[in-house]
């Protein structure tokens, strides 16, 4: 049997791109690609980024000024399994009952987003925020590609909610998985 991979924690690297690369985001955009292309997506180039034991983390401001956080994880599968046979929503529903206190409750059904590349579900909840002792809302969206699922949770105070749903729609619209590369500094080859 092999031995398991310890858990990796993540690292993160800002790479100087090559003058023929290929990448490509919206004006006022950054890309971040997660381990070589299992998933990468577009987010606003003025927040911050933060590698975490357990996530990759996107604020608005730097902590603790922000107002805003955007976590990403990733849970790496085998390719020889057909995954989508298990629903996305029991998935989404495991994450929810992880939620940050008993409060939370659901302010959206269970939206979907399908593509041919990538399949996504996400539900928006309210919660306390035990802290500020105040409302917080949280979106929760878990997306299945090939070898990789990816579990993205935006945490918002509702009042800065209008100035972030830009920025949501976005992060769901250029989500990609499973598109590896070998040259993070050059982007897609086509031949």
């Amino acid at each position: 049997m092999p031995k398991r991979k310890r858990h990796q924690r993540w690292t993160g690297s800002t790479l100087r791109l090559k003058d023929n690369h290929t990448w490509k985001a919206p004006p006022g955009h950054k890309i971040v690609i997660l381990d070589r292309g299992a998933a990468r997506f577009n987010y606003p180039e003025s927040w911050h980024v933060e590698p975490a034991s357990d996530a990759l983390k996107l604020y608005d401001v730097a902590p603790p000024d922000d107002n805003v956080r955007l976590s990403v994880s990733l849970i790496h599968h085998t390719p020889n399994i057909d995954w989508s046979e298990l629903p996305l929503d029991a998935l989404l529903q495991s994450t929810l009952e992880k939620s940050p206190d008993d409060s939370a409750q659901p302010v959206t059904g269970v939206e979907r987003i399908a593509r041919k590349d990538v399949e996504i579900v996400w539900q928006e909840i309210s919660w306390q925020d035990p802290v500020e002792h105040r409302e917080a809302r949280s979106r929760v969206a878990v997306a299945r590609g090939r070898t990789v699922h990816a579990i993205l949770t935006l945490d918002v105070w509702p009042e800065d909610w209008p100035r972030v749903k830009a920025m949501w729609l976005e992060v769901m619209r250029s989500l990609e998985l499973d598109r590896y590369v070998k040259d993070p500094t050059r982007g897609d080859v086509v031949h």
